[in-house]
């Protein structure tokens, strides 16, 4: 691969969380060169429309954008341009189901993210770095939700890809998953691939959400025992 990395080999991952003292949850996260900052407020009562409140569980509100200097290419990006909505609509479904929403009933949740540079994953990235940003808020989820993209290219499994190696084609898939029951959140392709091949994809991608859920594990450890020897002082 072009940065050294072996086949299922992650980019360097980073994290922090507790950036904002007025957000009840947030973290940044670097992966490779793709950052993300995610928000969160809540659960609060239901902005606008009572109507849109659900008896039995929360709502959760995603809205995913790019800051125009994440790209090359500065472009305006509009809120609501297709690309924003369908990532925002993605993340909304990846954290119905892992948030225990049913604690909740009658309130709404808010996960808002942005890409500040995007360098391939950034789906991936925005998972990550919303999850750590619900546990900053003390929202119960079921458990943490990874998410790592995954490629075929030369006959090979690829974990983790980055731009040029997303831009070179070839059949990717993204992968949200619970790492402890191995259940998945949500799973998408971009081309056809043959059967044959999806378990191998499949399988690079899920050993790659387990590594990256070992190093969030890590980061949301570190962050506490820093709190609690805050706290201690």
């Amino acid at each position: 691969r072009l940065d050294g990395r072996r086949a299922g080999e992650l980019r360097q991952l980073r994290a922090r969380l507790g950036l904002f003292a007025r957000a009840d949850g947030s973290a940044y996260l670097e992966q490779g060169n793709t950052k993300a900052l995610a928000v969160v407020y809540g659960p609060h009562e239901i902005r606008g429309s009572r109507s849109r409140a659900l008896p039995d569980q929360a709502l959760v509100n995603c809205q995913f954008s790019m800051a125009t200097f994440s790209t090359s290419d500065r472009k305006r990006r509009p809120h609501g341009d297709r690309q924003a909505s369908e990532l925002s609509l993605h993340l909304r479904q990846t954290f119905e189901a892992a948030i225990l929403t049913h604690l909740y009933p009658r309130s709404q949740i808010d996960i808002y993210v942005q890409i500040l540079q995007a360098d391939g994953g950034n789906y991936c990235a925005s998972v990550n770095a919303a999850t750590l940003a619900v546990i900053d808020a003390g929202i119960p989820m079921r458990d943490y939700v990874c998410a790592c993209s995954a490629g075929f290219i030369e006959d090979t499994p690829l974990a983790d890809l980055n731009y040029v190696e997303e831009a070179a084609g070839g059949p990717q898939l993204a992968l949200a998953l619970l790492p402890k029951s191995d259940q998945i959140a949500l799973l998408e392709m971009n081309a056809r691939l043959h059967e044959d091949h999806l378990e191998r994809i499949l399988e690079a991608a899920s050993k790659a959400c387990k590594d990256v859920y070992a190093l969030l594990d890590q980061v949301v450890r570190e962050h506490l025992q820093e709190v609690t020897a805050r706290l201690g002082k």
